[in-house]
């Protein structure tokens, strides 16, 4: 299962009440605090946000898709992953890109927020993006793409529980004799990724923090490790309108990321009839994906959600991600270009 936060550390010798001596309504709490937070204590690492609509969300994706479609758009996103859970992830970005012929190439900006546990565990990062496109021959085309980014992560220990803060009667009522820490630290990233498409095949890879910039909120160093991301896909038309344009396609996909020791890999269809796009994925271990998008000149609208297959179960109530996109005009440029014929959502 591809999980959102990894936690490694030593169990600490703390003071607090056993929990076989606490009353049920206590025991499942002081476990969970003794165990997990005594982990947070020592070490603390957060794996990179993830999302089910990843085309929605190019910048993010692939530093090298900046500036691909041209013209000036924008993107929103929004994910709430595990809404039934109390320590819920909560992602959401905005960005925006155009090609600039002044730089022959393409400008990219967007920001991330991910809040995980309500507000337990916060990382924020902005991004700017260069691409420059190359063409390989008459039907092919690689566009490459640097991304710098700054990013912050607090953890507010204000809102953690020990057990000994616990009475065996009364529940949380003592103040912990844990010394306090965490607070915030910040840094620079810098990734990178290339594609490679034709009119109706594309394929990429990124590798995201690629000097591992520490992240330790607890100990002195704890690296952000990087991230290997490989996608690709294709867009196969299967009917046409009177005036030849394609009025229905379908479009296999595959993504594979890992990051520390966690791998992600979907495998999924989009299917789209006018402006209308159903898509479903699977992402292997951990869940389905159905998506319902709209797709028109000026807009994109997409929901997806993810039902949980993996021992977590339906008491997650799954995870909701809301996407939203905007196309602007622009005029046209005088060198040659070529936009990626990239899904939607």
């Amino acid at each position: 299962m591809f999980k959102k936060i990894r936690i490694i550390g030593v169990l600490k010798k703390t003071a607090f009440t056993p929990a076989y001596m606490l009353k049920k309504p206590y025991r499942l709490a002081a476990v969970l605090c003794m165990f997990c937070f005594s982990l947070l204590i020592e070490s603390a690492q957060a794996q990179d946000p993830i999302f089910s609509q990843f085309y929605a969300n190019p910048l993010y994706l692939n530093p090298a898709l900046a500036g691909t479609q041209k013209c000036p758009r924008v993107h929103l996103n929004y994910r709430n992953q595990w809404p039934a859970l109390a320590g819920n992830f909560v992602t959401t970005s905005a960005s925006y890109d155009q090609y600039v012929e002044a730089v022959n190439g393409g400008l990219g900006f967007y920001v991330l927020n991910d809040n995980a546990g309500r507000g337990l565990l916060n990382s924020f990062s902005v991004n700017a993006i260069y691409s420059y496109q190359l063409t390989l021959s008459d039907n092919v085309s690689m566009v490459a793409g640097f991304q710098a980014s700054y990013f912050q992560r607090s953890l507010d220990w204000s809102r953690l529980s020990f057990g000994d803060q616990i009475d065996p009667r009364r529940g949380f009522i003592y103040t912990s004799q844990e010394s306090q820490r965490g607070g915030s630290v910040d840094n620079v990233d810098f990734s990178t990724g290339a594609m490679i498409f034709s009119e109706n095949f594309y394929g990429g890879f990124a590798v995201h923090h690629l000097f591992e910039p520490n992240e330790s909120l607890i100990v002195d160093e704890a690296p952000l490790e990087r991230k290997y991301t490989v996608h690709a896909g294709a867009n196969i038309p299967i009917n046409k309108d009177v005036r030849g344009e394609t009025d229905a396609s379908i479009s296999p996909n595959v993504l594979y990321q890992r990051h520390f020791d966690f791998e992600q890999v979907n495998v999924g269809l989009y299917a789209q009839k006018g402006p209308l796009i159903l898509g479903t994925w699977y992402r292997f271990g951990d869940s389905f994906i159905i998506l319902l998008g709209v797709d028109t000149e000026r807009f994109k609208v997409g929901y997806s959600y993810d039902l949980t297959t993996s021992q977590l179960t339906t008491q997650t109530a799954g995870s909701h991600e809301i996407s939203f996109a905007m196309n602007f005009n622009c005029k046209p440029t005088k060198k040659k270009f070529r936009a990626i014929n990239c899904p939607a959502f």
